[in-house]
């Protein structure tokens, strides 16, 4: 995946579901850090949508304990030949943790999703600009998730969305909660390069999802428009 175009991912901690999938979705997220035996799932994987690779740590919103055994699981993974990319978080690039992850990524051809989640607000318009540039640049796409709590909140973000992107660089935006959830149909408007949305309402991984078919359809109707 080269995200040169938008990619719709449906999420999921089940690969088994990936069928169910294809109809609406260019792609599955499959979350390693919720899922049962995630390395046995991945080395059975046979399905034919892409795979983005998500190892979410515990402070960022998931379930992977902060460890080197995180990064390494993500390394294995890019080495499977269904998997096209791979989500990091912004703060662990940072530190230095993902250095061979990201070397390592490149050499198989790995798009790397370097990502920001701010589960309780979102941050000035200057800052939403600043985060998603950075994540842009040491990345292949930055993905910025914030918290709305008014259609203000959501302003900021697809205008923050846009001048990313008119820059060049690539971006996945979206805001979560109920007062932003429309963001997540009306962001490839403005840029934004990845959707994301289960298969099943119930198995939401964040608030204010639609489910897959629900989002596949809005999207496609605002595009025709």
């Amino acid at each position: 995946m080269e995200f040169e175009e938008f990619v719709l991912a449906a999420v999921t901690a089940d690969l088994g579901v990936e069928p169910a999938a294809r109809e609406h979705a260019d792609a599955v997220e499959f979350r390693v850090d919720l899922a049962d035996d995630g390395r046995s799932q991945l080395s059975a994987y046979d399905g034919e949508l892409p795979l983005l690779v998500t190892n979410r740590v515990e402070w960022e919103g998931g379930e992977a304990a902060d460890n080197p055994a995180r990064i390494e699981a993500l390394e294995a993974a890019v080495e499977h030949p269904a998997v096209e990319a791979v989500d990091v978080e912004l703060a662990a690039v940072r530190s230095g943790d993902c250095a061979d992850l990201l070397e390592h990524a490149r050499e198989h051809d790995v798009a790397v999703v370097v990502s920001v989640h701010d589960f309780e607000a979102t941050p000035e318009r200057e800052t939403l600009t600043a985060l998603l540039t950075e994540a842009a640049e040491l990345g292949d796409v930055g993905k910025l998730a914030v918290t709305a709590e008014t259609r203000g909140d959501v302003l900021g973000l697809l205008s923050a969305t846009h001048e990313v992107t008119e820059s060049g660089k690539r971006v996945a935006t979206m805001a979560m909660g109920e007062a932003g959830r429309h963001s997540r149909a009306v962001a490839p408007l403005y840029g934004s390069r990845i959707g994301y949305a289960p298969v099943d309402p119930a198995d939401a991984t964040a608030p204010g999802q639609y489910d897959l078919a629900t989002l596949r359809r809005l999207i496609d109707q605002l595009q025709r428009e």
